[in-house]
């Protein structure tokens, strides 16, 4: 069989009975195409050390137009693809390169960049005001900020879900994993304000503001709407420039997005004692080696118990 039947076999295998979410499918498939595009080969056999080797610095020298690099991280993640591939190979008693002879290189691990406390607040009262725009992108930015969620998780809750009372709900992660987040009480009043503003009956908690929302009405009675029509639900892309007017709107000068949020949950837990593995739970990291990119806040936290207790006797001197 050739290499872009078993291609696709892997994608859907990754899709059923792997369980992987359709989003992690298609990365694999994107990183395989690249490396069959690139190595011109049809039969799993051809797979070899040294083919491995050269496509390895095929990715490192690699540019796009605009003469950009692949980050280490995102060679790594075809290494990972091609590795789950051969894995998958091996498991069907196909002939193929032993995938325990592909290493994966180690990324460098960059520090997150997060706000301070007083940068949170300034782009939260960037979004005051009554109208429903605010309202929402008000609630949007309590709740990016109150339960570290990501962008899709975000942008993915339905209004039935929200449990207001007791302050929490559950939110469906990567790896299609279930978690349950807390909000604080500044987010529930958000939310309770901007959902007394709603006027729709839309089942998703983030809509399009009224505007939007009469001419979305507008286009549905013109043409037949597609099976993925998503109604006024909010897109990702939407919330990261909501996220970006704000900050602008707030005089932040570092590049906010979604995830600068996140980062600013994680952060503020652990500055404020939390242990690391409750932050690992409440982010709905799988393993613990990611959580652990934080701990520069807990480094930060060790050079001012060094500076306030070590060598207290000879600074009396």
């Amino acid at each position: 069989m050739d290499l872009k039947s078993l291609k696709r076999q892997f994608v859907e295998y990754l899709e059923i009975e792997k369980n992987r979410s359709q989003k992690t499918s298609e990365n694999y498939e994107h990183y395989l195409d690249r490396f069959l595009e690139w190595s011109k080969i049809s039969d799993p056999s051809e797979i070899t050390d040294d083919l491995i080797r050269s496509f390895r610095v095929y990715l490192s020298r690699f540019e796009d137009n605009k003469g950009k690099r692949l980050k280490k991280i995102t060679q790594n993640y075809y290494i990972i693809a091609l590795r789950s591939f051969l894995k998958y190979l091996g498991k069907r008693d196909i002939k193929a390169l032993a995938p325990e002879k592909i290493e994966v290189g180690k990324a460098s691990i960059k520090e997150v960049e997060f706000l301070e406390e007083e940068e949170v607040e300034r782009i939260l009262d960037a979004a005051s005001g009554s109208d429903f725009k605010s309202l929402r992108d008000r609630a949007i930015l309590e709740l990016l900020f109150s339960a570290g969620l990501r962008v899709s998780e975000l942008t993915n809750i339905n209004r039935d879900k929200l449990d207001l009372k007791n302050k929490e709900f559950s939110v469906r992660g990567k790896g299609d994993k279930v978690r349950v987040v807390f909000i604080s009480d500044s987010a529930k009043k958000a939310l309770e304000k901007y959902l007394e503003k709603r006027r729709d009956m839309d089942i998703a908690l983030f809509v399009r503001d009224e505007a939007s929302q009469v001419k979305f009405q507008g286009k549905k009675d013109k043409a037949k709407t597609s099976s993925s029509d998503k109604g006024l639900r909010l897109t990702p892309r939407t919330v990261q420039r909501i996220v970006k007017f704000y900050a602008a709107k707030a005089g932040i000068i570092k590049d906010v997005h979604p995830h600068t949020l996140r980062h600013s949950f994680a952060t503020d837990l652990l500055m404020n004692g939390a242990d690391i593995r409750s932050v690992q739970e409440m982010l709905g990291h799988s393993s613990i080696t990611t959580t652990q990119v934080y701990t520069h806040i807990t480094n930060r936290q060790l050079r001012d118990v060094h500076e306030a207790f070590h060598a207290k006797r000879r600074r009396k001197k």
